[in-house]
């Protein structure tokens, strides 16, 4: 369906209409951004939580802390927003779609999984080895089932209370 292009086209133009508008605050002397640090902003508006804190390391240290954050903050957002845009954008048919598993997935495929991707990552993008390794560890601590209470507690009890906590500190 044609019609789904403008969802992938919505994040490029989120990330040049960000970057433009801090730049844009720039011109009218509002506030001082340089482009590194409105590149930084930008890549918020690709609704993508862990590459823009990764690019604010990176481009703008200084604005780390706010572009967390916004960025999380937007993406807490998402069940609001994306299903008016889903129904917009998708006839009722396309919607009552069910997707079937083409095959099941192996328990040792889905221990193995979390531990070749974080092998991979630590070795080719170094940088990115401590978000995807708390990702990763959340995986095998749920697929091993070996420590069953404590991935419990992680997916339930401690989810809630670092929300609440986030919440607070914004």
């Amino acid at each position: 369906n044609p019609r789904t292009l403008l969802l992938g086209a919505a994040a490029q133009f989120g990330i040049f209409a960000t970057v433009l508008g801090a730049l844009t605050l720039n011109y009218f002397g509002l506030i001082s951004f340089t482009l590194p640090q409105a590149a930084a902003i930008g890549i918020i508006g690709g609704a993508d939580g862990p590459t823009a804190i990764y690019l604010s390391g990176k481009l703008a240290p200084e604005l780390l802390g706010a572009i967390a954050v916004a960025a999380y903050s937007y993406m807490a957002l998402v069940p609001l927003i994306q299903p008016p845009i889903m129904k917009a954008l998708t006839t009722e048919t396309e919607r009552k779609i069910r997707m079937v598993q083409l095959r099941t997935v192996s328990k040792r495929e889905k221990i193995l999984f979390p531990v070749v991707l974080l092998m991979l990552v630590a070795l080719l993008l170094p940088d990115a080895a401590p978000l995807l390794g708390m990702f990763c560890f959340g995986n095998l601590m749920r697929e091993s089932g070996v420590v069953e209470r404590l991935s419990d507690t992680v997916q339930n009890g401690l989810i809630n209370i670092v929300t609440i906590f986030l919440g607070l500190s914004v």
